[in-house]
C-alpha cells in the first residue's frame, strides 16, 4: 500500500474515543490516556502552545506534541485565546491488540481539530493511510495511494465464506514505522509487488469458495514473503493448520487471518489448543 497497491481493507467493531474539555482553572492542558478497563496507562501536562511539559511516558508525550505541531501548522493561530483543555481518550480494546490505537487517535483528534488526518499522519507516524480511512468507515473499504495521498471507496462487502474466517491474536505486536522501514530495506522491485498485490487483492473479492480464497492468500503471503525475505507466518507456527494462515498489519505479529473449509468454531479451537485463546469470528470483529 505504501507505493500504491490496491487493498481491501476492513474496519473494526473496536475503536478509541477522544473528550475535550475546558478547564478554566488550570494553566496548561491535561492529557489523560485509559485502557480498555477505564485505567489511565498516560498522564501529562502541555503547554497552552502544545509544546509537551510533563508526564510518565516521555515518548507518548512527545508523539502527542508532534500531532499538536502538525495541527498548528495547518492552523497556525489554533491555539490562540484558547482556555485550557483536558484531552481523555479510552480505547475499546487491549493497547497491545495493535488494532488501531494511533490511527483512530489521529483521526479523532483530526475531526476535533477540523484538520486533515491524512496530513496529520504523514507528519509524525506515517504509513500509508489506510488506518485512517478505516477510522472513518462504516464498512469495508478498497484503498490505494496515488500520486502521494490516499484514495478509498466503501464497498459493501462480505465474503461468501466469512463464517470459515477468524482473526487470531499472536502476541508479538508490531511497530508500524519499523515495519516500513523494513519494508524500504527489503523490496527493490516495488512496481512487480505493487503489480501483484492488487491482481490479488481483485481475486480475492472475486472468491466465492473456500478453496479459492485459500488460493489467493496463500499467493498473496508467498509473495510478500519472497518479498520482505521474511518465512510465512504459516510456516513458522502453523505448518499443520487445515486450510491456510495469513499475516496482517506489520508483517509477523499483531493478528493473523486464518481461513479452513472447517467451522469458524473449530478453527478458534485449533488456535486454543495451541495456546492462543484471542480470535475473532469475521462477525464479531469486522461484521
Amino acid at each position: 500500500m505504501l507505493d500504491g497497491a490496491l487493498a481491501l481493507a476492513l474496519p473494526v467493531r473496536l475503536g478509541q474515543q477522544l473528550t475535550v474539555t475546558e478547564q478554566p482553572h488550570r494553566s496548561n492542558h491535561q492529557w489523560v490516556s485509559l485502557d480498555h478497563e477505564g485505567r489511565p496507562w498516560f498522564e501529562g501536562r502541555f503547554a497552552p502552545t502544545g509544546a509537551y511539559i510533563s508526564g510518565n511516558d516521555e515518548d507518548t508525550g512527545n508523539r502527542l506534541e508532534a500531532l499538536f505541531r502538525s495541527i498548528e501548522r495547518q492552523h497556525p493561530d489554533f491555539w490562540l485565546g484558547r482556555l485550557p483543555l483536558r484531552f481523555e481518550t479510552r480505547l475499546g480494546f487491549p493497547r497491545q491488540w495493535g488494532l488501531g490505537s494511533s490511527s483512530t487517535l489521529v483521526a479523532a483528534l483530526a475531526e476535533w481539530a477540523k484538520a486533515d488526518a491524512f496530513r496529520l499522519l504523514e507528519d509524525t507516524f506515517g504509513g500509508s493511510g489506510y488506518d485512517i480511512a478505516c477510522a472513518y468507515a462504516r464498512q469495508p473499504i478498497l484503498f490505494q495511494r496515488r500520486e502521494g495521498r490516499g484514495h478509498y471507496v466503501e464497498c459493501p462487502y462480505a465474503p461468501p465464506f466469512a463464517d470459515n474466517i477468524c482473526f487470531i491474536y499472536l502476541g508479538k505486536k508490531q511497530d508500524s514505522r519499523e515495519g516500513i522501514a523494513r519494508y524500504r530495506e527489503a523490496v527493490n522491485d516495488s512496481p512487480r509487488l505493487v503489480e501483484g498485490i492488487s491482481r490479488l487483492t481483485m481475486d480475492f473479492l472475486g472468491a466465492r469458495t473456500v478453496k479459492e480464497g485459500i488460493a489467493v492468500l496463500e499467493a498473496h503471503e508467498q509473495l510478500v514473503s519472497e518479498s520482505l525475505h521474511l518465512p510465512r507466518v504459516q510456516e513458522r507456527y502453523f505448518y499443520n493448520f487445515p486450510g491456510t494462515v495469513k499475516s496482517l498489519g506489520a508483517w509477523g505479529g499483531d493478528f493473523v487471518m486464518a481461513l479452513s473449509d472447517k467451522p469458524a468454531e473449530a478453527t478458534r479451537q485449533y488456535f486454543r489448543v495451541k495456546g492462543f485463546e484471542t480470535a475473532f469470528t469475521w462477525k464479531e470483529l469486522a461484521g
